[in-house]
């Protein structure tokens, strides 16, 4: 577990730093996704969240899901192309799940990559913890905007 101030980063998904989103692979090949905590404490409280249809696709860098918290409204944005396969229903009826459980039932939506290359600019493993406390460093958050 990659610990960044005092937030908690399982080695065992893969992180899209810039956007705070995280994957994890599933056995049929699908990811199930969500934010970092890190993002859910500049959000403030989650009070909507409304992911892109099913069965529809997203490109990389558009959002998949929207989220309106009391600090910030925006976008999930997408690491990479793909198809939105499920959405989790106990979140879009209580986002508070977000701010409770992020990497747990706070998860947002089940994807389907487009391409083989989804894990192309993603960080994993050991990498999880220096590459966190660079982007916090850099403040590049802090100019964001949904």
């Amino acid at each position: 577990m990659a610990k960044v101030q005092d937030y908690e980063f399982p080695e065992h998904l893969f992180y899209d730093v810039e956007n705070q989103i995280w994957y994890e692979p599933l056995p049929d090949g699908t990811l199930r996704n969500g934010f970092t905590p890190w993002a859910v404490s500049l959000m403030g409280d989650v009070l909507v969240f409304t992911p892109k249809r099913l069965g529809h696709d997203f490109e990389k860098e558009r959002w998949f899901a929207m989220v309106e918290g009391g600090k910030w409204v925006g976008a999930a944005r997408a690491a990479f192309d793909g198809t939105m396969l499920a959405q989790n229903d106990a979140l879009v009826d209580k986002p508070g799940l977000l701010n409770d459980d992020p990497f747990g039932q706070g998860w947002m939506c089940i994807v389907r990559p487009a391409n083989d290359d989804w894990r192309a600019g993603l960080v994993t493993g050991a990498d999880i913890g220096p590459a966190m406390q660079h982007w916090v460093a850099g403040g590049s958050y802090k100019d964001r905007a949904g």
